[in-house]
């Protein structure tokens, strides 16, 4: 059974196979902290550990996504609870782990497909957290901001492997260099956005979406694609890629869901694919995002 949660910084919510992730600091834009970090991080497992989760879409409230981090915690050195957070998330090479990237991971390494409904700012890690996300629907007054340089500080969120694979090296480099403010209609000529909408048809738009992969495709399909495209980001070669599919396919084609497919299709009926992520999705492809031995 599907349980909503309360945590600190957003709330998550599941209805109808979608699980919905909304920040909500909207007196404080959506600003983040290391409190929102573990708290993704924490919605995050509860959807990949749901049966009847199959997709998530993550969004704002009080009409921003995320603007940037909280920089008045950031004045006190904090960010807030750092303590708690180092506690969790550890460190990586002698230092304490970036929380944008604790994040990012894990929205990276998701089991289900993962949708960002981003409208008004989506500045600094508001920019930065959206790039593992498979997909991006954004306002037509959404401006992203790559700000960090204006900032005396450096891109985070692992942005600097994200960013040059969602969009060009050249068009990333323009905007971390420049750190200027990027309009929607710049985001989808450059790829970042999948979809331009007005405003107030984000939400709706991103959960069309949503229900077009829950309502249509195989859950354990869905999610071995997503983590198969991710992955071979990660790898040098295409034979890592085929052979990834190999092993894929040779699952899918003795499945259930496969013989709901074929049948469905010839009946002329919407499927009913059977099995369910994370109960019956077998261990055939490698996860995208994960810790190497060497880091």
């Amino acid at each position: 059974m599907s349980e909503s949660l309360r945590l600190d910084n957003l709330d998550y919510d599941v209805a109808d196979h979608v699980a919905t992730v909304r920040f909500n600091r909207p007196e404080k834009r959506n600003t983040f902290t290391k409190q929102m970090a573990l708290d993704i991080a924490t919605a995050i497992a509860a959807s990949d550990a749901d049966d009847d989760v199959r997709v998530v879409v993550v969004t704002g409230s009080g009409g921003h996504f995320c603007a940037g981090a909280d920089l008045e915690a950031a004045l006190s050195g904090s960010l807030g609870m750092s303590e708690e957070f180092a506690e969790v998330a550890g460190d990586i090479t002698g230092v304490e782990r970036d929380s944008g990237g604790f994040a990012a991971l894990a929205i990276a390494g998701s089991l289900k497909p993962v949708i960002g409904a981003i409208s008004g700012s989506a500045v600094g890690i508001g920019a930065t957290l959206t790039l593992p996300m498979d997909v991006r629907v954004l306002g037509e007054s959404t401006r992203y901001g790559f700000v960090f340089n204006r900032r005396a500080l450096v891109p985070e969120a692992a942005s600097t492997w994200f960013l040059p694979r969602v969009v060009s090296p050249g068009k990333a480099m323009e905007w971390v260099l420049t750190g200027r403010l990027v309009d929607a209609a710049e985001a989808l000529t450059a790829g970042l956005a999948n979809h331009v909408v007005d405003d107030a048809e984000v939400e709706s738009k991103a959960f069309e979406l949503a229900r077009e992969i829950a309502d249509n495709t195989s859950a354990v399909s869905a999610s071995m694609s997503r983590q198969m495209l991710w992955r071979g980001l990660e790898v040098s070669s295409p034979w890592h890629a085929h052979a990834a599919e190999s092993r894929a396919l040779a699952e899918r084609f003795a499945s259930a869901d496969l013989a709901e497919g074929i049948g469905s299709f010839f009946e002329k009926r919407a499927p009913r694919f059977p099995m369910t992520v994370p109960s019956q999705l077998p261990d055939a492809v490698e996860r995208p995002a994960q810790r190497p031995d060497d880091v």
